[in-house]
């Protein structure tokens, strides 16, 4: 194992302010259950969970609480012992409504209750690929750092594909966010373990662990912490530059690969990326037969009593979280699911936590303004940022006309959704918002079109 600097730089990119001192020194602290839990069927990209619970019943930590729904789906496991209260519709981080299961963890366990399921210890080195697999998969893991990729779906590569670097991400190059960077520094031991085991079900691929330069304590705990593993393991220091963490461009910083535009993954380059969080979390679910129902997330914020680091069951309340962190400092101006480049405002702290909350920030009135876009004045910027080389203007411009067509022929659908864009715009043009839009129309005109296309199938099968 050896430690080197990346040799290949990024397109793009941009330097926000990273205010992560507030919550950087503090150590991983474990929250206690909430009296009130409310688990998302919708943790993962994909199909969402299918419920298999109803209000009344009983359920225990580890406890199957949705069946995945589809091959792009994961299950969804109780983070605590509890009854059912209700099964309802409610909306996550970006607004959209997902079936909750809500748990009153402080119920009695009612007589005949069975125990807790047991999920054993399984010694990677003696079990076969498929099984470790199968654990996986039965663990409902998905990607922790960011859209929630079905985990045992990325490690099972198709067909004629072949993983060759098998990436672990730790950049965490999102302003205020540290949860990474604890989990590096406290479990560097679980990352390792976790890559043994990704490795052994991949075949044995080339390792490159990618950490932002500022994080030196994270890279001296993992050089502790992978001193004398066996084979081509290296960590790669990468310069400080947002979006380091986004999948595309950590390859080609790590490896210098390039992944064709979509729909071609990370595995059509011969890469596999996973985030430090979820590889410590799949050592767990091996080794230890610990289910993942709870994250950490950093919650932080000028308008935050003490930011803090927080290992919290899946679930948790916003509400409750805060409270966990001392409770606010001031009314925040503005409360966004994640970091301020790609997470979503929420109206209020009634959403919960799932596997991909990595961050919760409460920022005061003079870390927020309002404003209002003006016109383009052709400055380039945004063209400049673009670490997909999209041309920002032209696209915003096309969805001002209502033409999602337009954007799609300038390639939207490789906009990564970073924000440097936006972030670079000095008339504060609503530039990644459109390209979200514009993604959003062009795929529910995919869907509409599959539908048809379906529907005048059936029709001539019935003819």
């Amino acid at each position: 194992m050896r430690t080197v600097k990346s040799a290949f730089k990024i397109a793009g990119g941009v330097h926000p302010e990273y205010r992560k001192e507030l919550a950087r020194g503090k150590a991983i602290e474990e929250m206690p259950v909430p009296m009130t839990l409310a688990v998302s069927m919708s943790q993962h990209l994909g199909a969402p969970a299918k419920c298999i619970v109803k209000a009344g019943d009983y359920v225990r930590r580890g406890q199957l609480l949705g069946e995945k729904a589809g091959f792009i789906s994961a299950c969804v496991r109780a983070p605590a012992d509890g009854l059912v209260k209700a099964v309802e519709q409610r909306p996550g981080a970006t607004g959209a409504l997902a079936a909750h299961v809500v748990l009153d963890t402080a119920a009695p366990a009612p007589d005949g209750a069975p125990p807790p399921p047991r999920f054993e210890p399984l010694d990677w080195r003696s079990t076969d690929p498929a099984a470790l697999l199968a654990r996986i998969e039965e663990a409902g893991m998905c990607g922790m750092g960011g859209a929630g990729f079905p985990t045992a779906v990325k490690l099972s590569p198709p067909p004629g594909k072949r993983c060759e670097y098998f990436i672990v991400n730790g950049a965490e190059c999102e302003p205020y966010l540290t949860a990474d960077f604890r989990v590096m520094v406290e479990r560097a031991d679980r990352i390792r373990a976790g890559v043994e085991i990704a490795r052994k079900i991949l075949g044995s691929p080339a390792v490159r662990i990618a950490v932002e330069s500022n994080k030196p304590e994270a890279i001296a705990a993992l050089e502790k912490a992978f001193a004398g593993i066996d084979g081509n393991v290296e960590i790669v220091v990468l310069p400080v530059r947002y979006p380091h963490g986004s999948e595309k461009h950590q390859i080609y910083a790590t490896v210098g690969r390039v992944v064709p535009e979509p729909p071609a993954l990370p595995i059509d380059a011969g890469c596999v990326v996973e985030n430090v969080g979820t590889v410590a979390a799949l050592a767990d679910a091996v080794e230890k037969g610990e289910m993942p129902v709870s994250r950490v997330t950093t919650v932080t914020g000028e308008a935050v009593a003490e930011p803090k680091n927080v290992l919290a069951p899946c679930g948790t309340l916003y509400s409750d979280l805060v409270a966990f962190c001392g409770g606010m400092k001031e009314p925040p101006a503005k409360v966004v699911s994640g970091g301020p480049m790609m997470g979503f405002a929420v109206p209020d702290l009634s959403v919960s936590t799932t596997k991909t909350t990595s961050g919760l920030l409460l920022l005061p009135k003079e870390r927020t303004f309002q404003y209002t876009a003006g016109p383009c004045i052709n400055c380039g910027r945004c063209v400049d940022a673009c670490p997909m080389r999209l041309d920002g203007r032209e696209i915003c411009r096309a969805m001002e006309s209502g033409d999602a067509a337009a954007a799609e022929k300038l390639h939207v659908m490789s906009c990564i959704e970073c924000g440097a864009c936006s972030f670079g715009c000095p008339a504060y043009r609503p530039i990644t918002q459109s390209c979200r839009r514009a993604k959003a129309v062009i795929r529910a005109r995919a869907a509409a079109e599959k539908a048809k296309a379906a529907a005048a199938a059936k029709e001539v099968g019935k003819a």
